[in-house]
């Protein structure tokens, strides 16, 4: 059985003397095409009902309890373009996010809590990394709900202005259609160069035009 997210590592930095604790998460590892976004996000006293790593919830679910983290909690969202993607690799790009996005906050934390196995080099303040930190603490979990609303709507908006490659439905993320989307259309400068399905294509047109 399934256990729910909950409040245990943000009472334990509690008990060392932290007020303010942030959750932090990111989304977009995975696609070939769209930036990375990550979320910070405060509860303090605001603790919507039914927060649960993003993965679990329905699309309507996700935006509403996104409404309410935006309305009563303290949030920041952070993103890591194309280009720094393609520069840094994806992995230091979404630390990248994650750092823009505890820098957005309005308060600063005391302590944050990471989803993943390391901690960014540069947050700049305390922090603890939780593996699978979405589906066990409830501030993660508020962040990866922000974080995937709000690339969800990034991609959907690039979509509308790049039709043809599924955005609206895949998120950007290496589907058959996206995939073959590919092929047929061709790479927009919202596709990450450095990933191998991209960039066999790109070498091929090299190959093909020299």
């Amino acid at each position: 059985m399934k256990t729910l997210p909950d409040l245990s590592f943000e009472d334990e930095a509690r008990a060392t003397g932290a007020r303010l604790i942030a959750g932090v998460d990111e989304v977009g590892r995975g696609p070939l095409a769209g930036p990375v976004i990550a979320a910070a996000v405060i509860l303090g006293d605001c603790l919507p009902q039914g927060l649960n790593d993003s993965k679990q919830l329905t699309a309507a679910r996700r935006e509403s309890l996104a409404g309410q983290i935006m309305a009563g909690c303290i949030w920041a969202v952070g993103r890591a373009e194309v280009d720094e993607i393609d520069r840094l690799n994806i992995y230091h790009a979404s630390h990248l996010a994650m750092c823009r996005a505890v820098a957005g906050l309005g308060q600063r934390p005391d302590m944050a809590l990471i989803d993943g196995n390391a901690v960014p080099r540069d947050l700049g303040l305390p922090a603890l990394a939780v593996v699978k930190g979405d589906a066990r603490s409830l501030s993660i979990a508020a962040a990866s709900i922000l974080a995937k609303v709000m690339r969800d709507r990034i991609m959907v908006d690039l979509g509308q202005q790049h039709p043809g490659y599924g955005w609206d439905r895949n998120a950007g993320y290496p589907t058959k259609s996206h995939r073959q989307a590919l092929l047929e259309l061709g790479i927009t400068p919202h596709h990450r160069r450095s990933f191998r399905p991209v960039h066999n294509i790109l070498c091929k047109d090299i190959s093909a035009s020299s």
